[in-house]
């Protein structure tokens, strides 16, 4: 996909910290060097050196043992183990890992906020070229950059160090935020909104009232309350995307959500962050997928399916209209997972009977053997 291009580049939350600065930030024991830098917050199993990382969940516990980060968030029981990994240089040791997160995430955005800032006004103003028509009810920063032919309709906004390809066109009251990148050729129909840092490729169509890049659902419990995770990815999508009416992708909260080429999602589809869907897939209206799920090129889901969160379809899977995906997938084929509508009075004694179905098998086998009840 040409728009992962720039993907392998820096991306615009890296920044500078060192270990012994996180932990006194978080106000967390730190064991190790606490001079070791870090630039990145990552995923266990992505970091790599001068990341920061953390675990939460013990299942992934073995994922300790392999890890590239520099510096871990882990409870005191995992010390030992974080310890262990030569490429880890510092530990902060922490009751609750993931709330941990969540507080850096928050510190991260504070600290280096201002540096992006700074780094947007430094940008060289520029004039669109002649061939470009922008109403003039338009807002178009200075320092925004538009290629040849580029229309801007009344009342849209593009911020600075945003990029519109040539050919493009964008709708009124159209939002291009800062650093987002609308490919060339493509289309923002009106109230469209491609949020900071958001690429797409070639041709997109963005529908009205789609919004790629609003924050991800991420928050960590605290006491009954929720703590906000600041999402730090952005999205990402490949040629020839459409994105439909009232549809919106989740930017990433550490890396990029993925839509890649020619896929197509109908009217208010969710698409939670990190989401990964391969090429040429397809889903209908009101489909939700939750976060971390991977769907596999030339997939489709039929409208109000709904695809549970970390899992996987293999490429070619077909799930029916308003199926509930609860495992992965691993085979292509047509699957349905639709209990039938009835009275509620029906539904519940039919529900009933489901559970003990297991019980109803192991009598039916006793009976074929004509053994006692």
């Amino acid at each position: 996909m040409s728009a992962g291009a720039s993907a392998a580049q820096a991306r615009p939350w890296d920044g500078h910290a060192s270990a012994g600065e996180i932990a006194r930030a978080l106000g967390l024991p730190i064991q190790g060097d606490a001079s070791a830098a870090i630039h990145r917050i990552a995923g266990l199993s992505q970091a790599k050196s001068g990341q920061i990382s953390f675990l939460s969940q013990a299942r992934l516990a073995p994922q300790l043992d392999s890890t590239q980060a520099s510096v871990l968030i882990v409870r005191p029981d995992q010390l030992v183990r974080a310890q262990a990994n030569p490429a880890v240089h510092a530990v902060l040791v922490s009751p609750d890992p993931y709330l941990s997160y969540a507080r850096l995430t928050q510190w991260w955005v504070q600290r280096h906020q201002p540096l992006r800032e700074q780094q947007v006004a430094a940008l060289p103003e520029a004039s669109p070229p002649a061939s470009c028509r922008i109403h003039p009810s338009a807002v178009v920063d200075a320092r925004a950059r538009l290629g040849e032919n580029v229309t801007v309709d009344a009342l849209a906004h593009i911020a600075a160090g945003a990029v519109v390809g040539p050919g493009a066109r964008v709708g009124s009251h159209c939002v291009i935020e800062a650093g987002a990148v609308l490919g060339a050729d493509s289309v923002m129909r009106p109230r469209a909104t491609l949020a900071r840092d958001c690429r797409t490729g070639q041709r997109a169509l963005l529908q009205s009232g789609a919004v790629i890049g609003g924050d991800g659902f991420g928050f960590a419990p605290e006491q009954g309350r929720w703590v906000k995770i600041e999402q730090l990815g952005g999205v990402l999508l490949g040629d020839d995307v459409e994105i439909g009416a009232n549809t919106c992708v989740d930017r990433g909260a550490l890396d990029d959500t993925v839509i890649e080429d020619g896929v197509k999602l109908d009217n208010l589809v969710q698409i939670g962050h990190n989401v990964h869907i391969g090429a040429h897939a397809a889903m209908a209206g009101c489909v939700g997928v939750a976060g971390s799920a991977r769907i596999g090129a030339g997939c489709t889901v039929g409208g109000a399916g709904m695809v549970l969160g970390h899992l996987e379809l293999a490429p070619g899977v077909h799930i029916s209209a308003a199926s509930l995906v609860t495992k992965s997938i691993t085979q292509p084929g047509v699957y349905t997972g639709v209990f039938p509508i009835a009275e509620n009075a029906v539904w519940e004694k039919n529900a009933a009977t489901l559970r003990q179905l297991s019980r109803l098998r192991d009598k039916v086998r006793k009976l074929e053997r004509g053994g006692p009840d």
